[in-house]
């Protein structure tokens, strides 16, 4: 053996011992990277086990109450458009008319119909995609609350995990298993304010035009994405693209908003058929009030106690979430969200669901979550995850209104 030879063996030897050092990290990358899709996998998972034996228990098909109320109707509009829906769906009164259909937007069952269509556009396809958006949609919606999380203050991948969680056994969260466009919608408004929080305009723009298509609940988003917007173009950052931005952002909403009023002959045809139909009308929160005094002076129900208290959790949330300097994009989001849910008139039943787009509310729990130790957060989360998981199953199985 030579010098050279000698020599040359610890190098050998060194680099043979830096091969395992380098494999956890790669496993750390993976497990990062699944991580937020599996949680909300997970969770959902339990959901529908729940629901499953609560069917049982009720004697009520799972697959009705997973395409009840609100799924009926997009199903309606995917199958055929606005004007083939069919007859036995009602408004609020079980009326109908030519204008009820237009209360729904078109992004979810029009994607619905143009992901069936390749196969034939049956009740079976559109069925298959109508569930395959609404998994599709909540995975990424996970994924960009898990980005969320690391962007606000004292934020880190364990606050986005954790906050993935949160959302996922929301008291409402059934409907995110259902076809229902919470899902979609979610997905991308998470998107739309990453964009915010990272600066990527022309995203930011593109996912609230897509939002705009598919819930009113987009006029809040629109509101926080064009502020947002307005504010980067006031301090001359990043150049034209929060112009851009903010000329994008809120295309969706307004078309469809244009579209109704055209097909009604009333520019605000469908906030008015909105009122006929559901007495849905924004009165600053009088119905609200007087629902929540009513219910807690008469007997209660489960349903109506606990919207009382998400309702009530959600204004301390707000407070907090001003408390630890949430970032203002965030804030004025779930402003907008909880001001369009608590000061409209309308169906009652619906306002915890209606609540869950204003997932940013949930930023000040999963923070505190996430400082405490591992044990503590996973029994306080795979609590809530039974309780909210029968929660939603009741609410769909034995709850006989609509939500």
């Amino acid at each position: 053996m030579t010098a050279t030879d000698v020599a040359e063996q610890p190098a050998v030897a060194d680099e043979t011992r830096d091969r395992p050092a380098r494999a956890p990290w790669t496993i750390r990358r993976v497990a990062l990277l699944l991580a937020p899709g599996l949680i909300y996998l997970g969770v959902r998972e339990i959901g529908l086990v729940v629901l499953a034996w609560m069917s049982a228990e009720t004697h009520f098909p799972i697959g009705d109450a997973l395409t009840s109320w609100d799924g009926q109707w997009y199903l309606g509009i995917a199958a055929g458009g606005y004007d083939t829906v069919p007859l036995n769906l009602g408004d609020a009164f079980g009326q109908r008319s030519a204008e009820t259909p237009l209360a729904f937007f078109p992004g979810y069952p029009k994607l619905i119909n143009y992901l069936a269509a390749p196969f034939g556009g049956g009740p079976g396809a559109q069925m298959f995609f109508a569930f395959a958006i609404t998994v599709v949609a909540g995975v990424f919606c996970a994924y960009g609350l898990s980005r969320i999380g690391r962007n606000v203050s004292d934020g880190s991948y364990r606050v986005g995990f954790v906050l993935v969680a949160l959302f996922s056994v929301a008291p409402m969260s059934i409907v995110l298993s259902m076809t229902y466009s919470e899902a979609l919608f979610c997905a991308l408004a998470a998107w739309a304010l990453v964009g915010v929080l990272e600066r990527k305009w022309i995203m930011a723009g593109l996912a609230c035009a897509a939002a705009g298509l598919v819930r009113p609940t987009s006029m809040a988003l629109v509101l926080a994405i064009c502020v947002a917007a307005l504010v980067a173009v006031i301090k001359r950052r990043d150049g034209w693209r929060p112009w851009m931005c903010g000329l994008i952002a809120p295309a969706g909403m307004l078309t469809y908003l244009a579209w109704v009023g055209v097909r009604t002959g009333d520019a605000l045809g469908y906030f008015k058929l909105q009122q006929r139909g559901w007495e849905s009308q924004f009165d600053g929160g009088l119905a609200t009030w007087r629902f929540m005094v009513d219910s807690l002076t008469h007997p209660l129900s489960v349903l109506e106690g606990v919207t009382i208290v998400v309702i009530l959790a959600a204004f301390v949330l707000l407070v907090i979430g001003f408390r630890m300097r949430l970032p203002w994009p965030l804030m004025l989001y779930g402003i907008g969200v909880l001001l369009m849910d608590v000061g409209s008139n309308g169906m009652m039943a619906s306002k915890a669901r209606l609540l869950l787009p204003a997932f940013v509310l949930l930023i000040p729990i999963a923070v505190a979550l996430a400082n405490r130790r591992t044990s503590t957060m996973v029994l306080t989360l795979s609590g809530l995850t039974v309780v909210t998981s029968w929660f939603g199953a009741y609410a769909v199985t034995v709850w006989s209104y609509a939500i």
